[in-house]
């Protein structure tokens, strides 16, 4: 398995030690959890965002991806466990979402305490298979045919040579990620689960964003914004005021 110290992993947004609340951000398929890092400011002075670094994009686009969820998660498990305090809680967009539930379900494992809370978005429950086919080993063009579909990458990313040998193999890594996935019944997660879907999203209907108050034995919440699967982008401040607004009722005016 892969071993990287730990400071290549996650990143505090700003100064931590005496921030009430850790919020660790994993990123969607082919994206960099960069995204999150001017969330920040919309947060309270208690909570402070850690930003998860993934092999293949950002400050480690020379490191090779992992395309494996089962690995992904262990080594993320290993990494974060001397980082986390009392109070911490994990946000996820699509891939991140899945990322978040299934390193939950490694912790768990691990006899380790367990996050607050977990901030799932774009992306169904996970016991509910994709009825999709896969992706991740489609000829280039095709595959860039999809992204343009989907509206969620750059179209002056698709279209420069140089920037697409770099980006596609961790994209391809990362579908692999989620298309191989397969889901392993176990208990619900004792802690509460908030989901966050877009209403014209194709891919993530609400019914299957709903399936996710499974997964919890505790409180369950979903959130539906105006948006397809990259609402993210188009309802950015609604859904940051949305977020901020529910871990700040769940974790600060309760304490």
């Amino acid at each position: 398995m892969m071993k990287v110290a730990q400071s290549h992993w996650f990143e505090a947004v700003v100064p931590s030690e005496k921030r009430a609340l850790q919020l660790f951000c994993f990123p969607y398929a082919g994206g960099s959890t960069q995204v999150f890092r001017p969330w920040q400011r919309h947060f309270s002075s208690e909570v402070s965002l850690w930003l998860a670094h993934l092999p293949g994009r950002g400050r480690r686009i020379a490191e090779p991806p992992i395309n494996s969820l089962k690995e992904l998660v262990e080594v993320l498990a290993d990494a974060i466990v001397p980082l986390v305090r009392e109070n911490y809680a994990f946000w996820g967009h699509s891939m991140g979402a899945l990322i978040s539930f299934e390193l939950a379900r490694e912790l768990r494992r691990r006899s380790h305490a367990l996050p607050g809370a977990l901030f799932v978005s774009g992306h169904r429950a996970p016991q509910i298979p994709s009825t999709e086919p896969p992706l991740f080993g489609l000829p280039e063009q095709d595959l860039i045919s999809h992204l343009k579909r989907l509206n969620g990458t750059p179209r002056e990313l698709l279209e420069d040579p140089e920037i697409l040998k770099l980006f596609l193999p961790t994209l391809r890594a990362d579908f692999q990620i989620t298309e191989t996935y397969i889901y392993a019944p176990a208990d619900p997660l004792a802690c509460a689960i908030y989901a966050y879907g877009g209403l014209q999203d194709r891919d993530v209907p609400v019914g299957s964003l709903q399936a996710w108050s499974h997964q919890t034995s505790r409180k369950f919440t979903a959130r539906m914004f105006a948006g397809d699967h990259f609402f993210i982008q188009s309802s950015t401040a609604n859904l940051i005021n949305v977020l901020s607004r529910d871990v700040q009722a769940e974790f600060l005016l309760r304490a």
